[in-house]
């Protein structure tokens, strides 16, 4: 990843639930809008949301993309959010060139809009709508070391100050957000918190090491408690697969209850 580049994973929340006032989101926005404020501004944003997944990875290349609401039974409001911000096909081209480069299978959407994992942290990060972004899928074998390599396909894209942001959850057990919080589901909610915390930023092992442990991360504490099903935790391969080294930033907020992290590789090796 180029020196002027930044890598961040983010907790998205729970659907349009952060842009509504609720009050089990209000430290997860304070904590996104501060974020955005502390980081470099970029020029672009490439972002990997837990809810897009192909068959290949694929780029968006629609130079003015619009807003899919992919959520439902949320009043009407969340039906009418806006976020205008600009496609950047440029940055697209790039993205599709770097992983073909690697050998991995890559296509183009011209038509796709933005999910709402990009447009509700973007609305609260960057508001004015005035960052250009371009979106990644996943691929639907939600494979960890496939997506680890996908971002190191991205360490070599050649475009300054850019912002390869990955939208997910570290926890995402939906059935759980609102069931009673016991000291055995707060014990392996922390448990995988801390695990991660720990793998991704800890100076003290290898990059094979971690790249190791980021595969196996099922074998983690209360790993499939947190992630039934990973979508919303592999965004976070790919970013760390972009940096390539120690995350310098491990932060975590209560969302709904439960604690959700924030990972990011945001000053130059």
């Amino acid at each position: 990843m180029q020196a002027s580049q930044q890598a961040l994973f983010i907790s998205h929340g729970g659907g349009p639930m952060p842009l509504l006032g609720d009050p089990g989101h209000r430290a997860l926005t304070e904590h996104l809008a501060q974020l955005a404020g502390t980081i470099r501004r970029p020029k672009a944003i490439l972002i990997i949301s837990a809810h897009w997944e192909e068959s290949v990875a694929t780029v968006t290349t629609n130079p003015a993309p619009e807003l899919i609401y992919d959520y439902y039974g949320f009043p009407p409001e969340s039906y009418a959010i806006k976020y205008p911000c600009a496609g950047e096909p440029e940055l697209a081209g790039k993205v599709a060139q770097a992983i073909r480069a690697s050998g991995i299978d890559v296509a183009e959407d011209p038509k796709r809009g933005l999910d709402h994992g990009v447009f509700v942290p973007l609305k609260i990060m960057y508001p004015d709508a005035d960052i250009p972004c371009v979106q990644l899928s996943l691929v639907n074998t939600l494979d960890a070391a496939a997506h680890i390599r996908i971002g190191e396909a991205l360490a070599n894209l050649d475009y300054d100050d850019l912002l390869i942001l990955g939208s997910g959850f570290s926890f995402h057990n939906m059935r759980t957000f609102f069931a009673a919080d016991t000291p055995q589901t707060r014990a392996m909610n922390q448990g995988f918190e801390d695990w991660l915390k720990d793998v991704l930023s800890s100076t003290s092992v290898s990059e094979t090491e971690r790249v190791e442990k980021l595969r196996n991360w099922q074998q983690a504490p209360g790993a499939r408690f947190c992630h039934p099903r990973e979508e919303h935790l592999i965004p976070l391969h790919v970013c760390y697969g972009a940096a390539g080294r120690a995350a310098d930033l491990t932060d975590s907020v209560v969302v709904l209850n439960k604690q959700a992290g924030t990972f990011g590789w945001l000053n130059p090796a």
